[in-house]
């Protein structure tokens, strides 16, 4: 059955309204008896019967309410680096799917990418809409929150006060990744701070490592494009703690 994002919830019903409606009477070209599922990212999921299609609205009455075991246990946050054309749609897209919790757009010293003002809001609404499409694709019954291009001193504000935080980094030779996710706690949330194009500057690493407590880690002896690192980081942990095979 299709899946939508709940505009509004009721008690025995549910209602879709902008893009969400407009997906469900011109794309898919639904209509009332038609049965699809919806979800409010709560972590519940609804199916229902569609009653009703309005200028506006759909109103679809509730069948049946479950609470799938689709989300991970161990919340995983990507903090990327500004990456230039496709590359951070990708990411969002392929976390999604993955398993992350969230990405926070980071600005650093060797990003192409410059996102200031409106554009960067602007972008990050876009990039907002990419994860939620692929949470309903993969089933996820929350889809991540993409948040406000950041620059590293608001990281701490950002995310939750208790963070985990990793840094893998092409210049570590000793920490390897699985080593130190042994010494971490998987209840508590972990954020994984990529790099862009052009990698870290080594005062950023170290800025991460001071102010943040950040661990610097490798992933490998081989080096990984921006994207590449995220998506790899991303699956590597939440198939250490189980949620991945």
């Amino acid at each position: 059955m299709h899946r939508f994002k709940i505009t509004e919830l009721g008690e025995n019903a549910f209602w879709l309204r902008g893009d969400e409606r407009e997906h469900l009477v011109r794309v898919l070209r639904l209509v009332p008896g038609d049965d699809i599922v919806g979800f409010d990212n709560t972590g519940a999921e609804y199916y229902a019967t569609i009653l009703k299609i309005e200028d506006k609205s759909v109103t679809c009455r509730i069948l049946e309410t479950s609470h799938p075991e689709v989300e991970a246990k161990t919340k995983v946050y990507l903090v990327a680096g500004l990456s230039k054309g496709e590359k951070m749609e990708w990411v969002i897209q392929k976390g999604t799917e993955l398993g992350m919790s969230g990405l926070v757009p980071l600005r650093v010293k060797r990003a192409v990418m410059r996102l200031e003002g409106n554009k960067a809001v602007d972008r990050v609404e876009r990039w907002q809409k990419i994860a939620s499409e692929a949470a309903k694709q993969s089933h996820r019954v929350q889809e991540p929150k993409i948040f406000a291009v950041a620059d590293w001193v608001e990281l701490q504000k950002v995310l939750p006060a208790n963070t985990q935080w990793l840094i893998p980094y092409e210049e570590e030779k000793t920490e390897r990744l699985f080593t130190v996710l042994n010494s971490l706690a998987p209840l508590l949330p972990i954020a994984l701070i990529i790099g862009p194009e052009g990698g870290f500057e080594p005062s950023e690493v170290t800025w991460a490592q001071e102010h943040l407590g950040a661990k610097s880690v490798s992933l490998g002896p081989r080096i990984l494009r921006a994207e590449t690192a995220a998506l790899a980081a991303t699956a590597m942990v939440l198939a250490h703690y189980g949620d991945l095979g």
